[in-house]
């Protein structure tokens, strides 16, 4: 299959805002499709690239789209593949260049169409308003088979495009094919945000409450010698954590078992430090022993899946004695509390955060392991930080939000130099009449429009939550917010009683302190 057909696809889903067109479109190409071609095709669809891990940085990306097009012979999907896991594969001395000059050889093949998708999958932002929920109901209108039927078979670690050839070519087997088992990822169980720890503790009757670390979360696989330790997208991290395998491996427990739980990296003090960190600690390959050992990682476990059988239809009450079991063994628990009073719950979450961790967690006894699956089940307890910034541009949306500027680029004040520096971008929050506000609001402050971006005066004042404050050499503060998210539009407000960077530098420097600060071998 020619990528080109793939793209004709995406162009008629962006022309439609209907859900059940899309699904239609989607189970029509579906149905016309077979084998390794609706495999990868439904994979590149829903922007995923299983198994692949690129390593290429925003300005390895943009040169290589910026190669002269040679033409040659139209580009196929598998091809396409192919070169994608060649760039993955390329690894010691210069790789970084080699992984480049693959790339470009790519891009050099594509249609400016083509590499405008390529790029999209390469960071994992492909839209078209068709995501893999989308997608899921589509297989299930295609092979006639229950949504429900498709559903389980995703979550017990199917990608999306092998889910659809199995169901179009070997439906019976399905059940076969994706069942819980080692080595066989599971899509993890996802939580609900409260909005506040009242609100919490009203929503389950004597919840489990957990510290809610910002570390990496791993769903580790051991059975005998062999370990395996996968992240929330199911990517392997095995090679990237030793330490954590090591430990793993050593408990004396003979049963196989799939346990999920939190890495944070620590510094010399022994607080936890900001994810960024975490992440940098995971990401680089090739550190010696003594660098290891002075970025430790730390693995704080809250669930088990499978001891022995799978795990998953017991209640969370039956599967903490199970993970009791694993923590006599010598795997450390998340710091839990159970049956405790609305004083004791309060204090609790004090400690949280006075330990350097992100909130709590609330967790009813009574609930099963919905894979794959958002519920209140599981809620999310986080203190949050505001600020007020300014809207300096936005880009039209896709899908659902086209024909909205919808995707937000946000500023705060440079009191000192008079101008306004960029921190991040953000297109959650709003309902569709805000959206429609401000769309006509952002057009009638238009400056300039460069494709898919409307650069505007800086005068539209938004109020926005996030989970951290990171460094970044992207945006032209040096700061980004992680999980920006637009809580309201503030008319009250002025571009000029927006926050300062001194503000952000402040919370950045209380987050610090409060993670443990850092560390300077990362």
């Amino acid at each position: 299959m020619k990528l080109r057909e793939l793209l004709e696809l995406r162009c008629e889903l962006k022309a439609t805002s209907s859900r059940g067109e899309k699904v239609a479109l989607i189970a029509e190409f579906i149905r016309g499709t077979y084998g390794e071609d609706l495999r990868l095709a439904l994979d590149f669809l829903a922007g995923r690239l299983p198994g692949i891990a690129l390593n290429v940085g925003p300005a390895g990306l943009r040169k290589a789209l910026n190669v002269p097009f040679l033409g040659g012979r139209p580009t196929e999907l598998s091809e396409v593949y192919r070169y994608l896991r060649e760039i993955a594969s390329v690894s010691g001395r210069g790789a970084a260049s080699r992984r480049l000059d693959k790339l470009k050889e790519l891009m050099s093949r594509a249609s400016q169409e083509e590499r405008r998708f390529l790029a999209e999958l390469i960071v994992g932002e492909v839209r078209q308003g068709a995501g893999e929920g989308l997608i899921r109901d589509a297989i299930a209108l295609a092979s006639g088979r229950r949504k429900e039927e498709v559903d389980e078979a995703f979550m017990f670690g199917g990608d999306i495009g092998e889910v659809a050839r199995v169901f179009m070519e070997t439906p019976d087997k399905w059940r076969e094919l994706f069942r819980p088992g080692l080595f066989v990822p599971i899509r993890p169980m996802l939580a609900e945000s409260a909005p506040d720890l009242d609100s919490a503790l009203s929503a389950m009757e004597s919840p489990a409450l957990e510290f809610k670390m910002d570390g990496v979360r791993v769903q580790i696989h051991r059975d005998g010698e062999d370990v395996r330790v996968y992240s929330r997208h199911l990517r392997d991290l095995t090679e990237k954590m030793p330490e954590v395998v090591e430990l793993v491996r050593g408990i004396p427990v003979k049963d196989p078992f799939i346990i999920e739980g939190e890495v944070v990296a620590f510094s010399a003090n022994g607080r936890p430090l900001p994810f960024q960190y975490t992440m940098r600690r995971i990401g680089r390959k090739g550190r010696s022993p003594a660098a290891l050992r002075s970025l430790p990682l730390k693995l704080f476990l809250f669930d088990v899946l499978y001891l022995g059988e799978p795990l998953l239809d017991q209640p969370y009450r039956r599967r903490l004695e199970v993970l009791g079991y694993l923590e006599e063994a010598g795997l450390e628990g998340m710091p839990r509390l159970i049956g405790a009073s609305k004083e004791e719950a309060e204090e609790f979450l004090k400690k949280a955060m006075e330990l350097g961790h992100e909130g709590l967690m609330a967790k009813n006894l009574e609930s099963p392991y919905v894979a794959g699956t958002r519920g209140s089940h599981w809620l999310k307890i986080k203190p949050v930080e505001t600020l007020d910034l300014v809207v300096l541009a936005a880009d039209w949306g896709h899908g659902r939000r086209r024909g909205w500027l919808s995707n937000y680029h946000l500023g705060i004040l440079d009191g000192e130099r008079r101008r306004f520096l960029m921190v991040g971008k953000t297109f959650k929050g709003l309902t569709d009449d805000e959206f429609r506000w401000m769309t006509e609001k952002l057009l009638f402050l238009k400056v300039a429009e460069d494709g898919a971006t409307v650069f505007v005066r800086p005068e539209v004042v938004v109020e926005v939550t996030f989970n951290e404050v990171q460094r970044s050499p992207h945006y032209d503060s040096g700061f980004a917010l992680r999980f920006a998210r637009i809580k309201r539009i503030r008319k009250d407000k002025g571009p000029q009683e927006a926050d300062t960077i001194d503000r952000l530098l402040e919370i950045y420097e209380l987050q610090l302190r409060r993670k443990g600060g850092l560390s300077t071998d990362l």
